[in-house]
């Protein structure tokens, strides 16, 4: 019997009970700031709420990522609603998915169980496109059409954010906190060489000019 754990910050997780599908077990554990009270088991996933009573659910987040325990479990943020600028953020924290509260236990096994592949999370934002432009997160594979992009995974991670906010203008400075390097005091050069290597492998592989340049501004991303 293989056993996974559900680390969930609502109010009433202590009161789930288990779940058991085949021979998977699904057992809800109480996340708070302090992180998982015990071992995490088959993987883990993680459902967190916009707002919780010790800190934001993006802070939540990036704890999750930073902890060697928690790090590589598929994390679900819990929004209160749809919002275009949640979701991104909720991305940039390091959040695998999303969805719109609130995570009951029914809520979250629907979600888990539409997921769960194999004994293993599946990213549900697998598949990215925009037009010609497909991106495989699994796989860390860019297509313009049938033919590969050539980049980077630095690349890869700046072109999937640059997918996920098209037709919109996006400073250096958003890039490098999505990319989680705004740390770097010479972001300008920095950002304008990875936008350099992308437009390049773009281009290679026909998808022409998409990335233009605002001068002083920053970057968009046309949708074809």
């Amino acid at each position: 019997m293989q056993r996974i754990t559900i680390l969930t910050t609502h109010s009433s997780a202590d009161a789930f009970e288990p779940f058991v599908n085949g021979e998977t077990t699904f057992a809800f554990e109480t996340l708070s700031a302090a992180g998982p009270r015990k071992p995490i088991e088959g993987g883990g996933w993680a459902f967190i709420d916009w707002i919780i009573p010790e800190l934001s659910g993006l802070e939540m987040c990036r704890r999750l990522r930073a902890d060697p325990r928690t790090a590589r479990i598929h994390v679900t943020m819990v929004l209160e609603l749809d919002d275009l600028d949640d979701r991104r953020r909720a991305m940039q924290a390091g959040a695998d998915d999303y969805m719109v509260g609130p995570a009951t236990r029914k809520a979250i096994l629907d979600r888990i169980l539409a997921l769960h592949s194999g004994g293993r999370p599946r990213n549900s934002s697998e598949l990215v496109q925009l037009g010609e432009l497909q991106l495989d997160l699994g796989a860390v594979h860019a297509r313009w059409g049938r033919r590969t992009i050539p980049v980077s995974d630095k690349g890869f991670r700046l072109l999937r954010f640059m997918v996920e906010n098209p037709n919109r203008l996006v400073s250096r400075e958003e890039i490098m906190a999505a990319l989680g390097t705004s740390g770097d005091p010479d972001y300008l050069r920095t950002v304008d060489v990875w936008i350099k290597r992308l437009r390049t492998g773009l281009r290679e592989a026909g998808a022409g000019n998409l990335l233009r340049t605002v001068k002083g501004k920053g970057y968009v991303l046309d949708e074809q």
